[in-house]
Parts: C-alpha cells; structure tokens; sequence
C-alpha cells in the first residue's frame, strides 16, 4: 500500500457543522476503502492566493493516509460532485524505505569536468597564444 496525501479547499460560506460533516464524509472514504487515516491537519480559513469561483478566502483541508489506488480516485470523484469543494490535490509520497535506496543509487559526488574546462581565455591569454 502507498501513502498518500490529499489537500482540498472548501468554501468558506459553509456553517461549522456543515463544514465538520464533509470533512468527516471524505475521512470516512478512505476507511471504506481499507485505508488508514495516518493524519489530518485543518488549516481552517485562509486567504486564497486568487479568487475562486468568487471566493477570496477558503477552509484549507489536508489528509495523509495509507491505502490503495482506488481511494484517491474515489476522493476526487466525490470532489468533484461536491460544489463546496474549491480545489483539491492528491500527492503520492514515497515510503522512507524507498528513499533510502534511491539515495543508495545516487553517486555523492559528481565528477568535476577538467581543471579549466569551460573558461574563456582572456583576450590577452588569447593573443599570445595566437602569436
């Protein structure tokens, strides 16, 4: 299973409790689905960077969880059947043991070019190795 994490915008004109009731619908998704809520974090309202479909502030959502393929796509189909949903995104992340090999693979170091490669001669240097 991978990890995931979701980030959704809801309108701000939403009452707390309407608010409360799509967040837990959405976290309630990825229990459905043999997900693991690993962690949400509410933002609640901030300033949007542009205005979206009229709106200059947004209740900023974020869930970090564990679980197949299907639930991200489940997610974003209920995103975007929902209209109080501004904006979402889905990230997939990578498990730490998967960092750690492609660190493994990388070389640390970089071979250096040439001593001197890609330096321009000064005119001078240039005239006297013409003459």
């Amino acid at each position: 299973m991978r990890i995931y994490e979701t980030g959704f915008i809801l309108a701000p004109n939403l009452a707390e409790e309407e608010t409360e009731q799509l967040i837990l619908q959405m976290a309630d998704i990825i229990a459905q689905r043999d997900g693991q809520l690993i962690r949400q974090d509410r933002w609640g309202k901030r300033r949007l960077a542009y205005p979206i479909k009229k709106f200059s502030d947004g209740f900023y959502v974020f869930f970090q969880y564990e679980g197949k393929a299907d639930i991200p796509s489940e997610l974003e189909r209920r995103f975007k059947q929902t209209d109080s949903v501004l904006r979402y995104l889905t990230l997939k992340k990578e498990a730490k043991e998967e960092v750690r090999r492609k660190k493994k693979k990388e070389p640390r170091h970089r071979e250096k070019d040439a001593p001197g490669a890609g330096e321009e001669l000064s005119s001078r240097e240039s005239d006297e190795e013409v003459k």
